[in-house]
C-alpha cells in the first residue's frame, strides 16, 4: 500500500535507532494473522460529498427527538431520557458497533478495549455520573467524607504501572532509577506547583481544575494559562529535568495525543490537578475492566437498545420553523429515510457539523473552525503466552506498560484486572499521531505496515513478541480526540458551540476541549436536560 521502504516507515513512526535495529534483527515477513477493523472510511467520507438527497413520502417517520451519534455523549443523553421516562427518541450511529472511541471487543477468552480504558473515581459533586455507577452496582456506599466507595474488584489492581528503560522494567511512570539530586529537586518543585493549583480557589470557591471542565474557574489567573504552551510554562518555572519533561510529555500524549509544545499549559496542569481532591492526596483511583470503557457504553446501550439504529449515517440535518428534519442512510440496505423531529441532539464530533447541518454547509460559524482533532491507531495483540522477562529482578507485568524510549504509549494488559497472571492474554497498544500530518500518514499505511510498527516497538522490551503474537487487529482513529492546543480551551469557541442552533442541541466531549469519558457524559446529560425543558415548554 505504501510507496515507502520499511526503514523509512519505521523511522517516521519510531525514529531512526528503532528502524536500524529492527532492520538488522528481524524479518519484515514475520507476521501473524490480522486485519484492520472498525470504522469504514468510505462510509465516513460520504459526509464530505454533500449529497443532495430526497426522501420519498412513505419513508418519513416522526420522533420527538433524534440523537445523532452513538458515542458516550449520545448514549448518555439516551440514558437520561430513559431515566426521565421519555422514550420518544431515536439514536442513529453510523458504525456497526456502539460507543465511538470507548467501544470494545471480545474473543472467546477475554474482553479488550479499542480506545478509552479507564474512568477515575468521580468526586462526590459529580452526582449524575455517580448515579450511573450506582445503577451499574459498582459502588458500596460512601466514606466518612461523603466520597463514594467503589467496590475493590473494579478498582485497578496492583501493580498499576511500569516503565521500560534501557533494558529493564521499573515501577511507576516517573523514571526514578538513576535520577540525580537535581532531578529529584525539580520533581519536588513540580509537585509544589501542582499542590498550589489543587488547593487554589477563586472568589466564588471554584477550583482551577476539576471534572467536568464546566465546573472549572473562569478567573483570569487560571484561564491565562491557556495562552501559552505547557513547554513554555515549564520553562518559565525553571524546569529542565529530562525525566520530568518526559513525564509531562507522556501525560500530554496519553490524554490529548499532543506533545508538550503542542499542548496548552492549562490542559497540561489539568491532567495533574483535576483528579486530586486536596494537596497530599493521591490522584483518584481508576475504575477499569478488561474491556475498558466498553463496559460503560455496553451498559448504556442495553438500556436503550430498542431506540438505537446502527449502520445508519445521518446525511443532512435541516432545521425548520417547527423542528428538525434528519435524513439518513442505512448503509446495509442503502435505503434513504427521514425523521421529522421537534429536537435533535447532535452528539457527533463537532467538525462534522459543516457537512451535516444544512445551514452550516454554506455558512459555517467561524468558531467551529477552532476545533481540531488528531489521529491515533490502536492495536490488539492476541498472545499465546506472556513475554519472558530478561531479568529476574524486572518489575512484573502491570496493567499499564510504557516504553520510555518510544513515541507510543505502550500497552494495557487485558487479563490484569481478572487476576490472570499466566498464559494467553491480549495487549492493547496505543500510538498517538502527534504529528500535524498524522491522519494522512496513518491512512497511507495498510495493516502490515502498522503491525510492523507495533511489533518493532514492543520488541525493544519483549524480544519474543513476534513468536508469541498469534493475531494483531488494528483500529485507525482518524479523528480520535479534540486537541487542547494553546488559545483554544478559553478562546470562547467552546461556549459558543454549546449554544443550541434553532432546534439542534450539541453534545460531545469536543465541547470541553478535553476528550474524556466524564466530559462526554456531562454534555450528553446537559443536552438531554435542555431538550426535555424545551419539549415541556413546547
Amino acid at each position: 500500500m505504501s510507496e515507502f521502504t520499511r526503514r523509512e516507515i519505521l523511522t517516521a513512526f519510531l525514529g531512526l535507532p528503532f528502524a536500524l535495529a529492527a532492520c538488522r534483527s528481524n524479518s519484515a515477513d514475520d507476521f501473524p494473522d490480522g486485519e484492520i477493523v472498525g470504522a469504514n472510511v468510505d462510509v465516513g467520507h460520504i459526509l464530505r460529498e454533500n449529497r443532495n438527497v430526497e426522501v420519498s413520502e412513505n419513508n418519513w417517520e416522526n420522533a420527538r427527538v433524534a440523537i445523532v451519534g452513538g458515542g458516550v455523549a449520545g448514549l448518555s443523553a439516551a440514558w437520561k431520557f430513559q431515566k426521565e421516562n421519555f422514550d420518544d427518541f431515536i439514536l442513529l450511529e453510523l458504525e456497526n458497533k456502539i460507543g465511538g472511541t470507548a467501544q470494545s471487543g471480545k474473543n472467546d477468552f477475554i474482553g479488550y478495549p479499542w480506545g478509552a480504558h479507564y474512568l477515575p473515581v468521580p468526586f462526590q459533586e459529580n452526582t449524575e455520573l455517580i448515579s450511573l455507577l450506582d445503577e451499574m452496582n459498582l459502588t458500596e456506599g460512601k466514606n466518612q467524607n461523603g466520597e463514594i466507595v467503589v467496590k475493590e474488584q473494579f478498582l485497578c489492581r496492583e501493580p498499576e504501572e511500569r516503565v521500560f528503560y534501557k533494558g529493564r522494567w521499573y515501577e511507576g511512570l516517573y523514571l526514578n532509577v538513576g535520577a540525580s539530586d537535581e532531578d529529584k529537586r525539580q520533581l519536588g518543585e513540580f509537585q509544589k506547583q501542582v499542590d498550589f493549583w489543587v488547593n487554589w480557589r477563586d472568589p466564588k470557591g471554584k477550583r482551577a481544575f476539576v471534572l467536568p471542565v464546566a465546573n472549572c474557574s473562569t478567573d483570569a489567573e487560571v484561564t491565562d494559562l491557556d495562552k501559552i504552551s505547557f513547554t513554555d510554562w515549564l520553562k518559565q518555572k525553571g524546569f529542565t529535568s529530562e525525566r520530568l519533561l518526559w513525564y509531562c510529555d507522556y501525560a500530554c500524549r496519553d490524554d490529548y495525543g499532543l506533545r508538550l509544545e503542542q499542548t496548552s499549559a492549562w490542559a497540561g496542569l489539568f491532567y495533574f490537578c483535576s483528579r486530586v481532591r486536596k494537596s497530599g492526596d493521591e490522584s483518584q483511583s481508576f475504575i477499569t475492566f478488561p474491556e475498558g470503557n466498553g463496559r460503560f457504553v455496553n451498559f448504556l446501550h442495553e438500556k436503550v437498545r430498542d431506540k438505537t439504529r446502527l449502520k445508519t449515517i445521518a446525511l443532512e440535518i435541516v432545521p425548520n420553523e417547527t423542528g428538525v428534519d434528519v435524513i439518513y442512510l442505512n448503509t446495509e440496505t442503502n435505503e434513504i429515510r427521514g425523521l421529522r423531529c421537534k429536537k435533535t441532539i447532535f452528539a457527533a464530533p463537532i467538525f462534522t457539523t459543516k457537512y451535516l447541518i444544512r445551514d452550516f454547509r454554506q455558512n459555517t460559524p467561524d468558531f467551529f473552525q477552532e476545533f481540531e482533532h488528531n489521529a491515533w491507531f490502536v492495536a490488539n495483540l492476541f498472545l499465546k503466552d506472556r513475554p519472558k522477562s530478561q531479568f529476574t529482578k524486572d518489575f512484573p507485568l502491570a496493567w499499564d506498560n510504557v516504553i520510555y524510549e518510544s513515541p507510543s504509549l505502550g500497552y494495557v494488559n487485558a487479563t490484569h484486572q481478572k487476576g490472570i497472571d499466566y498464559g494467553q492474554t491480549v495487549f492493547t497498544y496505543y500510538f498517538p499521531m502527534c504529528d500535524g500530518k498524522g491522519r494522512a500518514k496513518l491512512f497511507g499505511l495498510g495493516w502490515k505496515e502498522l503491525a510492523d510498527i507495533c511489533l518493532t516497538d514492543l520488541s525493544l522490551a519483549h524480544k519474543d513478541i513476534r513468536e508469541l503474537a498469534e493475531r494483531i487487529d488494528i483500529m485507525r482513529w482518524g479523528h480520535a480526540m479534540i486537541s487542547p492546543r494553546p488559545n483554544f480551551i478559553w478562546s470562547g469557541a467552546r461556549e459558543k458551540a454549546q449554544k443550541p442552533f434553532r432546534h439542534i442541541h450539541f453534545a460531545h466531549s469536543d465541547l470541553s476541549g478535553i476528550a474524556l469519558f466524564e466530559e462526554a457524559f456531562f454534555h450528553g446529560i446537559r443536552a438531554a436536560k435542555e431538550t426535555l425543558r424545551a419539549n415541556l415548554q413546547g
